[in-house]
């Protein structure tokens, strides 16, 4: 892999990242269906997404997001990597793997417009965390469809929301539900929970 690719300075033809999704460029004829558009902060990085509604759409309070966006918290809405399409700027990226604190492309990874430094994603190895508020979100109606569903890793905030959503420990759906989260939130993992403790059981008599 070439060291400057992600700056655009790749000197052995066609970087291969670039002809993969989420950077693959989609062509005229594929129809993307272009519904919402966004950028980074200098706008050398633009792009648009097609899907209406995210998969999921949530706040994430662990330490490493905080310390990533210099924020309370990272509001992520979560798409497939054949949602987005780049329009300007896909050469600008610059990629940040913070588990070995590079500078390169392995997945999981951070992207980042290589100007501004605005985050635009974190890339998974099936999925994209895009960020909310880098899109342009026109009417009540799209804003409904990015409103957060839940809290994740809630007992690592710097500050309490108390909104009524669902507030996770650790991973949503993953980890147990605590402070103010929704009594049928409590009362739905804690059903789970013991199915999960008979089913064990059944296997051990089984066994």
């Amino acid at each position: 892999m070439d060291k400057n690719q992600a700056r655009g300075e790749s000197t052995t033809g066609l970087s291969e990242w670039k002809q993969r999704p989420p950077y693959r460029i989609h062509e005229p004829n594929e129809n993307f269906n272009a519904r919402y558009e966004a950028n980074c902060h200098c706008g050398r990085v633009k792009y648009q997404l097609s899907r209406q509604e995210p998969l999921d759409s949530k706040l994430c309070h662990c330490t490493t997001c905080q310390t990533q966006h210099a924020a309370p918290f990272q509001w992520a809405a979560v798409f497939h990597k054949e949602d987005i399409n780049f329009v300007h700027g896909h050469h600008d990226l610059e990629w940040y793997d913070p588990t070995e604190k590079s500078i390169e492309h392995k997945l999981p990874c951070k992207v980042r417009c290589s100007f501004c430094h605005s985050p635009i994603m974190d890339e998974g190895r099936n999925m994209i965390l895009l960020f909310p508020s880098l899109i342009h979100l026109k009417t009540d109606e799209d804003k409904a469809f990015f409103k957060p569903r839940c809290h994740m890793f809630y007992g690592q905030r710097v500050m309490d929301i108390p909104d009524g959503l669902p507030k996770w420990s650790g991973l949503n759906n993953e980890s147990e539900p605590i402070e103010d989260s929704p009594p049928e939130t409590v009362r739905e993992f804690e059903r789970k929970r013991e199915e999960e403790r008979a089913k064990r059981f059944e296997e051990g008599k089984n066994e």
